[in-house]
């Protein structure tokens, strides 16, 4: 009898104990995960930025942009250049008067600068002249221009046939990368 006995307390203790038992885990989903977060991390993180600045621009700070990517660059500093080439000084840009009475915001001598970039995009991508180029074109500027002369510049872009206009910042922090910055219509049209 005390062996039956002790058998019903074994079954009991094994009862009460059952849900303390220790389960496998299988750790190789978990790190396989891990490893790919991290990988991700890091070669997303070593892209840094890609377009050089141009010098005598000081961008203004962002918490949040994309890397930028190696297409045309508009300068704007003490001088206006585009592809590292000088076209006009920002003060003559400024002064300067629209030969359109239809678009008054139109900086003459960058128009033409910038027509002749679009036209030889035009030409070497097989694009109709009445199409926009199709190359996008970004935007340097010093933190202390005035927008009514950043309206003016980005009037005279989309004028000379550019539609993908984005805008260059200095990304600070470690905030997470976001789409850049795009001025127009969504995917250059």
């Amino acid at each position: 009898m005390s062996s039956r006995g002790q058998d019903a307390r074994s079954a009991r203790r094994a009862a009460q104990f059952a849900k303390f038992r220790i389960t496998e885990l299988n750790l190789v989903p978990l790190v396989d995960t891990f490893v790919s977060i991290v990988f991700f991390a890091l070669t997303s993180a070593t892209v840094g930025e890609l377009a050089p600045v141009v010098t005598g621009v000081r961008l203004p700070d962002a918490s949040v942009g994309a890397p930028a990517l190696q297409q045309l660059t508009l300068g704007i500093g003490r001088d206006i250049t585009l592809g590292g080439t000088v076209v006009m000084g920002t003060v003559e840009a400024a002064q300067s008067q629209s030969n359109d009475p239809a678009q008054p915001l139109l900086i003459p001598r960058l128009y033409t600068a910038l027509k002749q970039a679009s036209d030889s995009i035009k030409t070497a991508h097989g694009i109709a002249a009445d199409q926009p180029a199709d190359a996008p074109i970004a935007i340097q500027a010093d933190k202390s221009m005035r927008y009514d002369l950043l309206a003016r510049m980005m009037q005279t872009l989309r004028m000379a046939g550019f539609k993908n206009i984005s805008l260059h910042v200095v990304r600070t922090g470690s905030d997470v990368l976001g789409p850049p910055l795009q001025v127009g219509p969504p995917g250059g049209e």
